[in-house]
């Protein structure tokens, strides 16, 4: 079964569905690159997608680990590059609450956030400059 259903709404504009889900993504073309900026971009969503994933799976390691996350924050900086036109670098700025987290629970986090599969799957000429901190009293 298809993931999802992606369908060009015109004016750059594209609506994709989730199937399983039937949720909804609308992406616009950027402003620099011919469009209104009115929604993520394509490549907006492939920055967004890596931290939407690290945390994922950082969250699935705390619940092994029965330590909370909750709250943890992400502030995803996309770099495009020229000829071709691709992301050439995603900065992630990560921000988890430490909530008295040990050593080695910091450790297994940072790795697992690390090593997310979207991480592992994007091209390794593509900088991924990741910055993780465990910060007392975030709300």
């Amino acid at each position: 079964m298809a993931t999802s259903e992606v369908i060009y709404a015109g004016d750059l504009r594209c609506k994709s569905t989730h199937l399983g889900s039937n949720s909804l993504i609308i992406t616009d073309a950027p402003i620099d690159n011919h469009g209104k900026g009115e929604a993520f971009s394509p490549t907006d969503l492939l920055a967004t997608s890596l931290g939407n994933c690290m945390l994922t799976i950082m969250g699935i390691e705390a619940n092994k680990h029965h330590v909370n996350i909750d709250g943890a924050k992400l502030s995803i900086q996309k770099h495009m590059g020229t000829e071709p036109r691709r992301v050439i670098k995603i900065e992630v700025d990560a921000v988890i609450p430490d909530n008295g987290l040990t050593a080695r629970q910091k450790e297994v986090l940072t790795t697992a956030g690390l090593n997310c599969p979207v991480a592992k799957s994007l091209h390794p000429d593509l900088i991924q400059e990741i910055k993780i901190r465990f910060v007392s009293g975030l709300e």
